[in-house]
């Protein structure tokens, strides 16, 4: 796992290290990995987090047509 050291160490909250280690295995980088499983700490950063991945799947849905 990423160190709770922060800076350049990496730094992942510890509430957020499963969603961390799953980004990992589907191959994201680990700072890509660590910056994303942060944002999702709150409700209100998962909410957003959630309309825009349901942009992107919208806008690739209208793509493969």
């Amino acid at each position: 796992m990423v160190s709770d050291r922060g800076g350049r160490a990496g730094f992942v909250y510890k509430t957020r290290q499963s969603v961390y280690a799953a980004l990992r295995r589907q191959g994201a980088s680990k700072s890509k990995a660590a910056r994303i499983s942060n944002a999702g700490r709150t409700r209100v950063q998962r909410s957003a987090m959630a309309r825009k991945a349901a942009r992107t799947r919208q806008a690739r849905g209208r793509k493969r047509n």
